[in-house]
Parts: structure tokens; sequence; C-alpha cells
């Protein structure tokens, strides 16, 4: 099993990121002169002392840009610097080119902007309430609401808030932007879309595609932070770079990146639940309401994601799902992990809760008699079969493996003998889709570049973040080529070389550019094996095979030729060996209008079972224990899975219970360091962490029977949000539902025992 591709690099420090790369005395540092308002009009913009000062080389305003002033990567809604108004605190007004940084510091200085401060939104409860829209609502319904609703022995209503998110990445956004010949320019971005940079760039300069190339050889984290906007950061960069016909670095300080840089959409969710005796439901209506930030970015792909997923693993008979997008005077918020699918699963999940609470049973219990089934009840709400739906499998196997019902007891056990210290556990499953929900960002290119000397140049479109997608890319080219890993590098992600390609997102890095090079690799395996056949005397080309750097026919096995020398035979015959690749996903599609299709090309499926130990003096959390059983097909490569499993866990443990965003009533963002916003730490793991994946259950159609594994694990750690509100309804001896937003941090939990003491929270719902 190959190891991480760069890992010996990250350890001895060799690996190259943006902020790495030396271009000597020529590097100029750019630097952004932001708003300091949330909402204000721009009176007047003075620059003239600052572009006079020594080392400064560039100081521009929105009059400046040669091209469009505009960023938008959906809708154009979001200008690359203020020009008559400011939408939030750190929006960048002014760019500055200087020798170093400290001499651009000193010439924001003498920049003065005046400002007439204007009245600002900036939380998503005003904008509700001012019907700040930012687009129309979406909408998707099955079966017939009212007569579910009437149907129902009982009917629960509540709300659900959950919060938003810093990405965090240890790259904070980075670029360098070098200039050519006449307007060519190269960008070297930490960006998970290269051909979008490479589109934002060439219209914010007014050039062509075909003039801007940008590269990425990895990045040190992204999480969707870097789906749209490193694109900003590249756009600051070429506007520099192309004025002082020198190279730019912008590298933020993590400071700046926290404050400028959109986060995920916090969500406030209505919902009515109607369900019989046992706990079935029979109908749901769920209101999401996201916090779009200042300007649209992909606010709509994430809220029909949110709405797709709003039924997590559950068969819903009468749905009505509608979600609507609100303005704030906030950065933009953007991609991140889940992509919207974290807030949809946090409301289903709650409801299954608040039921079994309602009807005195485990939690558990009501999950299982509302799973999608494999033969019936397994249609989603939009009208998409259930294919090879391992939900069956995980909760048998994960039921017994984790020893669930006897830990149950033993949580009883405690609880009785405890005032002040209080165990919770919860199950909770995830079925999350695996295709971009756009259709025609489904689809992925490669180009294959064979040596003379037998070695390997793969190129594709996907992006490095950390995630293992190269490495996973060199070991299906290894085995589609028959040859040994050490003869193939994977090379930078390059505009130039692979075009037009999508995100690295979605989950569907591995996926795509994996069939991408499967495919290139086919055709040059196809003219390999035409100069490889008569050499080997085959009658029948189907019986060559490439296996451990040879080439040779499975019924004579002893005959056998290297592939270096084939390749060398295959040069001097004239044969080409380069080859692109294309991979397009099959049979997905969606209808907006109706609301219906197909829009993933399968589901990956999971499950996690998680203990935690409250303090109810201090509110303060312990998890005691989580077991992940997930599906990953079969696996490409499952040391990197289990990376990709145990990371994204533990992000999301920190979204539900210690990330929590703070701002004023101006705007500002009062936690945007180290120190004051906390992500998880060591501590914060599992103190017993076991994480297994589902054996023997291969993936059909896709490369090598494989899943996605990137955004699925994080919606697992909903199982530590729902253990801790477990606890806390302990404490009242499971009277009550708790009202416990998502992130169940130390205050919002005291405010939680507190409200159930009073016994006053809209949400609580007495035991029928």
């Amino acid at each position: 099993m190959l190891p991480h591709d760069s890992a010996i690099t990250h350890v001895t420090g060799e690996s190259v990121y943006v902020n790495d790369i030396n271009m000597e005395s020529r590097m100029l540092h750019g630097h952004l002169v932001c708003s300091q308002h949330a909402r204000a009009r721009i009176l007047s913009v003075e620059t003239e002392e600052a572009a006079h000062l020594e080392g400064v080389l560039a100081v521009i305003t929105h009059a400046g840009i040669p091209g469009k002033n505009q960023m938008g990567p959906v809708f154009q809604d979001e200008p690359c610097l203020a020009a008559e108004e400011t939408g939030f605190i750190g929006q960048p007004v002014v760019l500055i080119a200087a020798t170093s940084k400290e001499i651009a510091r000193e010439a924001e200085k003498l920049i003065h902007i005046l400002y007439e401060p204007l009245e600002a939104v900036t939380d998503l409860a005003t904008s509700i309430r001012k019907g700040n829209r930012l687009h129309p609502p979406r909408h998707i319904e099955c079966g017939n609401i009212e007569k579910g609703f009437a149907i129902s022995d009982h009917i629960i209503e509540g709300t659900l808030e959950t919060g938003g998110q810093e990405h965090w990445y240890l790259e904070t956004q980075s670029c360098i932007a070098v200039p050519g010949e006449g307007r060519e320019i190269k960008i070297f971005s930490s960006t998970q879309h290269p051909s979008e940079t490479q589109s934002t760039v060439a219209a914010v300069l007014g050039i062509h595609k075909n003039e801007v190339e940008v590269e990425v050889k990895r990045m040190g984290g992204a999480f969707g932070g870097k789906e749209t906007q490193a694109n900003h950061y590249a756009a600051y960069a070429a506007l520099l770079a192309t004025q002082t016909g020198r190279p730019v670095k912008i590298h933020l300080t993590r400071d700046e990146d926290q404050i400028i840089t959109g986060k995920r959409h916090p969500a406030f969710s209505l919902y009515k639940a109607g369900f019989d005796r046992q706990g079935k439901l029979l109908a749901l209506e769920v209101l999401l309401h996201l916090d779009a930030g200042s300007s649209s970015d992909l606010t709509m792909a994430i809220l029909e994601r949110a709405l797709f997923h709003a039924d997590n693993a559950y068969f819903i008979p009468n749905m009505r799902v509608t979600g609507h997008t609100w303005k704030t005077n906030k950065p933009s918020n953007t991609a991140f992990r889940g992509f919207g699918g974290p807030q949809g699963m946090a409301v289903i999940e709650n409801i299954i809760d608040a039921v079994a609470r309602f009807l005195g049973k485990d939690a558990l219990e009501v999950r299982k008699i509302n799973f999608y089934g494999t033969k019936t009840r397994n249609i989603t709400h939009y009208g998409q079969i259930i294919q090879n739906n391992r939900l069956p499998l995980l909760i048998k196997k994960l039921t017994v493996s984790s020893g669930y019902h006897q830990r149950r007891a033993d949580i009883h056990r405690f609880n009785s003998l405890h005032r002040y210290h209080k165990k919770g556990m919860a199950l909770t499953p995830v079925k999350f889709g695996i295709s971009f929900t756009t259709t025609f960002l489904n689809q992925a290119g490669a180009l294959i570049n064979i040596y003379t000397d037998g070695t390997v140049i793969v190129s594709h479109g996907g992006t490095e973040m950390g995630q293992g997608l190269h490495t996973k890319i060199l070991g299906i080219a290894a085995s589609e080529l028959g040859i040994n890993e050490k003869h193939i590098r994977v090379d930078a992600t390059n505009t130039s070389k692979v075009p037009n390609t999508s995100a690295t997102a979605a989950s569907s890095g591995s996926d795509m550019n994996g069939m991408a090079v499967k495919d290139a690799a086919e055709k040059l395996k196809t003219r390999l094996i035409q100069i490889a056949a008569p050499l080997l005397a085959c009658e029948k080309i189907e019986n060559i095979v490439f296996q451990n750097d040879m080439v040779f026919d499975v019924q004579k096995p002893g005959l056998k030729i290297r592939f270096a020398e084939l390749v060398k035979k295959a040069y001097l015959e004239r044969i080409s060996l380069s080859a692109t690749g294309f991979y397009k996903t099959p049979g997905i599609f969606f209808d907006k209008d109706s609301g219906k299709g197909n829009p993933f090309h399968y589901f990956a499926f999971g499950m996690a079972v998680s203990e935690v130990l409250l303090d109810t003096l201090t509110g303060s959390v312990k998890v005691l224990r989580t077991d992940i059983l997930h599906d990953a097909g079969k696996s490409l490569n499952e040391r990197i899975d289990r990376g990709q499993t145990e990371g994204g866990f533990i992000q999301g443990l920190g979204w539900v219970t210690t990330e929590n965003l703070k701002y004023d009533e101006k705007g500002n963002l009062l936690n945007h360091s180290p120190d004051t916003y906390k992500i998880p730490t060591i501590n914060d793991i599992p103190a017993d962490f076991r994480v297994e994946f589902l054996k023997d259950v291969p993936n059909p159609n896709t490369v090598r029977q494989s899943k996605a594994v990137g955004e699925p694990p994080f919606m697992l750690a909903l199982s530590v949000w729902l253990a801790i509100k477990d606890a806390i309804s302990a404490t009242f001896n499971h009277q009550y539902e708790p009202r416990l937003p998502v992130p169940a941090t130390c205050e919002n939990i005291l405010l939680c025992l507190e409200e159930l003491k009073d016994k006053k929270g809209s949400n609580l719902i007495p035991k029928g």
C-alpha cells in the first residue's frame, strides 16, 4: 500500500508550497487595504501619498482594473475591489505592491478613505426579519404532506440553529503572479479550482484564458475554502504584477485570513414532523434558512445539497423541504466540507432524537425503523432510487462491534448513581450523495506522457490539498500500466496541460480524475499492444497483460518483454507515447423546476457510535469513545482513507462542539486568531477511537470499485452532538427535549441545562 506521496518531504520540510517559491530580489509583496465598516458608502479614496512612498511600486483601486471588476463564480455580484459601497468588514478597497510587507503596511497608513457608514445587517435573524433575500427559495417535495400529517399519531415542531465554521487550513490564502511576454501571466495559486482561477484572472485583466497559466503543486489544506475564494488573491496578485511588471506574492496572515474569508453557512431551520406510535415518520416539513454573507458565491448549490440531504438515511413518504438564502454584511460564506450536507442532516437527526425521546424509546430503535430499505422504501424525496444500500449491514455490524446495547445499560446505571456527571451515547448514520449537483461539472481530464526510458508523468485536473489524491492517482496509474510506482511522477496540476477542469470538491477527485487517468492509460496500452503482439507471437491481443514492469501473453508467460524496452520499440515505430484521458459521470441529471432527478452517481454510507461524559456544573464534555464503521467500497488506499475518515470526523467534532464564531453588532469577527477560535486539539480526540471499513462491498461502475471518502465522515460527528444531548436529557431523567444548538459549547450546554431547569423552552416536549 502506497504511503502519501509527500509524506517524507512534509516531515523534512522540503515540500514546496506557494509561500516557499523564491523569485529572488524581483519579488514584490502584495497587500490589501480593507474596509473597516460592514456597510458604507465610499465617498473618496486618496492614494497619492502612499504611491510616492519609497519601496511602493503600485497602488490600485477599482478604477485601475483593466478588465471586469467582478469575481462572482456563478452570479456576478462580487466585485474584485469595492467601488461605491462596501459590503463587509475586510472587503478589499485598495491594493498595494511594495518591496516588503513592512513598507506596504506603512503605505496603508498613508491611504485616506472617507466612508459614510450605512445601516448593516450582521446576523441571519435580522436579515430574515428585514426580508433581505439573496435569491428565490428552492423547493423539493414528495407524497402528500397534508395527508401525511393527517394520518400521523403524533406531531412535533421545533427549531434548530447550526453555526458557521472557519476552515482553518494550515496554509492561509496564498498566490504568486508572474508576468510573462506580452499579456501572458503565470499564477502559482493555492486553489482547489485552477480553471476557475484562470477564468477569474483573465476576466479581471481583460485578457484571454490562453494567456493565463495556473499551476498548483499542492495546498496546505483547503476544505472548500479555496474552491472559489482562492480566486480573489490570484486576481489581486495578477493586477499588481501586471501593473509593476514584476512577480507579486500575496500571503495572508492568520488573522487577515480569518477576518476576510467566508465560512460554513450558519443556518436556522424550522421543522414539523408527523409519526406513528412506533416512531415511523409519516410526514416532514423543513424550512431551511442559510446566511449567505455579502454575495452569492456557491450559496445556491450549497442550499440544494442541504435540501438533498435533509432526509439523511431515512425514508419519509411525505416530505416538503424549502430552502431560503439571506444576505448579511459579512464575508461571503462559501464551500466547506460537506457542502450543506451537515446543515441538512443535523435537522433530521435532531428530529429522530426528539421523536425517540417523545416516545420514551432508544433513538437507535427509531432510526432502524425509518432507514431506507433495499427493495422497498428506497426512493428519496427527489426521486432517486437508493442502490446498493449498506445501512442494514452497517447497523448489524456496528451495534455488535461497539457493544451498543450493553453500554447503553451501563450508561443508565452510571447516570442513576451520579448527580453532577452524566454520560450520553448516540449512534448516527450518514448517506451522502457523491457527484457535483451541477451536472456539467461532473467531468475530468488527464494527460499521460511516457518517456523512452520507460518513466511516466501523469497530469490530471485534480488538486492535492493533503488528502492524498496524487497518491491515489499514482496507484491507479501504476496498476493500469503494470509498472512500479517509482517509475511514475504525478505532476503539478496545470491549466496548460489539462484544461477546463472542475474543482477538486464534492468528494469526487479520485472518482473522476482516476477514471480519466485510466482512460488515458488504456489508450496507451492499446497502442503498445500493437507493437508487443508480434514480439510475443501472440494470437489474441486480449491475452496481453501489463504487470510487474513486464508485458506478456498470459497463455505464454515464459515469453516477456520489459515495459521500458517495449516503449523504446514503440518510439522507433513512431507510435505516440502521449495520450489524454477523459471521463464524465454517467446517468446523472436533476430538474430544478420539478425537484426530481438522479443527481448522484452513488451514495457513500457510514455510521458512528459516540459516548461522552458531561460535567453539568461546568458544561465541559469529554468524548470517551467513538466507533466508526465506514463504507469506502474497495478502498484505493486504506491508510489514506483512514486518515480522511479520522480527520473528517475530528473536523466535524470541532463544528458540533467548540468552533463558535463570535461577531459584535458592527460585524467585527471577535475571535479571528488561534488563541480565541477553538479548533479541535489532541485533547478533543476520543480517548478510545476505533475506525473500521466495511469489507467485501465493492462499488460498481467506479474506478477500481472504490468510493469517495473526503466528506461523508464529517457528518458522523453528529453522533457526539446527540450524545451530549442524551447526557443533558439524562439530567432530567429524559423527561424533556433539550434545545441544543450546534456547536454544543460549554456555554450553550449550560444555557440548555438552565432552560430545562426553568421548563421554558419552546422545543421542550413532555413525553407522550
